[in-house]
């Protein structure tokens, strides 16, 4: 992490992709603690702008999340937020949407609806629509996520 934040990527993906593959040797491909090195790495190839590189490692910790933990667990909304940063960041906000609202409904379910991270979830949603211009859309979205 001080290499991320000190800015050095380089060296903090090499380390990231080290971590992966110690991960997948010890517990195995398919384990939820890989989905979590596949999120790091992908958050470092994203910080970087370098969305090609990061969608697949997304994508790949989504598909081990909603088999290992289970479609409504919130390690599963996190990987659908971040698939959906990645979409809206591009301007992809049609494919975006979908994984904002999925991630929500599962915060929803299974943190309550008064929970801190689905009032951030509820703000991504807002800001997905207000960068759109949608602002009567995004106004409950903020509105709402501000009461929690």
């Amino acid at each position: 992490m001080k290499l991320y934040q000190e800015g050095n990527y380089n060296k903090a993906i090499l380390l990231a992709e080290q971590a992966l593959k110690v991960a997948k040797e010890n517990v195995g491909p398919d384990h939820p603690d890989v989905a979590t090195s596949l999120n790091n790495l992908a958050g470092l190839y994203y910080t970087q702008g370098n969305y090609a590189k990061a969608e697949p490692f997304y994508k790949r910790s989504l598909a081990i999340r909603e088999k290992a933990l289970g479609p409504d667990h919130p390690d599963v909304a996190t990987s659908l937020n971040n698939l959906a940063d990645l979409y809206r960041t591009q301007g992809n906000y049609a494919k975006a949407e979908p994984f904002y609202k999925r991630s929500l409904a599962i915060k929803e379910k299974a943190l309550g609806p008064d929970h801190p991270s689905v009032a951030t979830s509820l703000n991504n949603l807002a800001v997905l629509y207000d960068t759109q211009g949608n602002y009567a859309k995004a106004e409950p979205f903020y509105k709402r996520s501000l009461a929690i």
